[in-house]
């Protein structure tokens, strides 16, 4: 492909709120995950909440409230986002940007709301607007709106990988003159539907997850946004501007919940996002893994990471930040350009002893070196699979 440029990333985490907040993070392997509290659920279990959602959103954007929506909100704020896509509306025109996001739950918080609040007939409180909450395109109805764009606007729904897909889908948008900029990126906010969902699979950790330990157990699950402009590379951009080198999408379906015992499909996403990149795998100089801490789920990734890359260095942001489903794809990319940035190899809180089994460079401890190409994995239920390749833009 032809590379596209990534404006900073906008991102919000249970780290904290920008990009500073999640270098410091990543730099002093201090992890976001704390005892679940949330919305005094009755289970025993690790989540990455980010504090401080309360707050309803007021005025125009009152019909969009929801904690999915704040958490946008917030995440929109960071690290002069909000300059960046004004920039970007003067070079191209509100007209020409376009808004192509993931979710994997988008505001069904809201919707557990309402139900508990319903009216004595049964009907759901008057205030609830199903369109502008929870539907799954609300979020980039949301975005689209708070930012003023009038460009195409699509919200993919693929699970995990929701927010890794999305940097293809836009790539192709613009590939295809379709638009000439495009906002990416997502968010999934903590809600009962996937704690107690996937406490009720029982693979959720009794601890914090703990990615690729001989002793992992389950998932954490944690909340996210994060957002970046996407278009082609300008005289504005800076040789250290993060690039999109490459997307690479496989499907395995191989099973409705479990991955490829072997990863044959996370392999085929890898082998083709390095395909469109013009790479080998010798140039890539760290992976972020998927990694969810689950026991299939990063058996499967270290046979296909361990057979493609040998002994790249690699890790999970999950043991950072959890899980934050629909959102993780967008989360790991942004480590991965922080990490290219800051010229440090993030390691990975709460992981004590790597599986003996395993043959990838899993680093427990972060480390300065220096990266010029990075790969970003996510892989989402029903063998869903997408990478891409991240590089300095010189």
């Amino acid at each position: 492909m032809t590379p596209l440029a990534l404006s900073d990333f906008a991102l919000v985490t249970s780290l904290g709120a920008g990009q500073q907040a999640t270098i410091e993070a990543l730099l002093a392997g201090r992890s976001g995950l704390t005892p679940c509290q949330f919305d005094t659920l009755p289970i025993d279990a690790y989540a990455g909440e980010v504090p401080n959602l309360d707050t309803p959103l007021a005025g125009a954007w009152s019909a969009f409230d929801c904690r999915n929506n704040r958490l946008a909100a917030l995440a929109l704020a960071q690290d002069g986002f909000l300059d960046i896509v004004a920039a970007a509306k003067s070079r191209y025109g509100a007209a020409r940007i376009g808004v192509f996001l993931g979710t994997s739950t988008s505001g069904i918080l809201h919707t557990e709301t309402a139900y508990r609040q319903r009216m004595p007939d049964g009907e759901l409180p008057p205030c609830f607007d199903y369109a502008r909450t929870h539907n799954t395109y609300a979020l980039a109805h949301f975005v689209r709106d708070f930012l003023r764009l009038a460009g195409p606007a699509f919200v993919v729904s693929t699970a995990c990988a929701a927010t890794s897909k999305i940097f293809a889908s836009a790539a192709r948008m613009i590939a295809a003159g379709i638009c000439d900029a495009a906002i990416i990126g997502g968010a999934d906010t903590l809600c009962a539907t996937t704690l107690l969902g996937f406490h009720a699979l029982g693979v959720m950790a009794e601890g914090p997850c703990r990615p690729f330990d001989a002793a992992r157990n389950g998932i954490s699950i944690g909340e996210a946004a994060g957002f970046s402009l996407l278009e082609r590379p300008g005289p504005y951009h800076t040789p250290e501007t993060i690039m999109l080198l490459g997307t690479g999408e496989s499907s395995d379906a191989y099973h409705m919940s479990s991955p490829h015992p072997e990863g044959a499909g996370a392999r085929r996403a890898m082998q083709l996002a390095l395909a469109d990149a013009a790479l080998t795998p010798e140039a890539i100089g760290y992976i972020n893994l998927h990694g969810t801490a689950t026991l299939a789920g990063d058996s499967a990734e270290d046979c296909a990471v361990s057979s493609l890359f040998g002994s790249v260095p690699c890790s999970s942001s999950k043991g950072f930040t959890g899980h934050t489903l629909g959102a993780s794809g967008v989360v790991g990319a942004a480590i991965c350009a922080l990490a290219i940035q800051h010229n440090f190899l993030p390691g990975s809180p709460h992981t004590n002893s790597i599986d003996p089994d395993f043959h990838s460079n899993y680093l427990r401890t972060g480390h300065s070196a220096h990266i010029t190409h990075a790969v970003s994995n996510a892989f989402g239920f029903g063998g869903v699979n997408c990478s891409l390749v991240l590089g300095r833009a010189s």
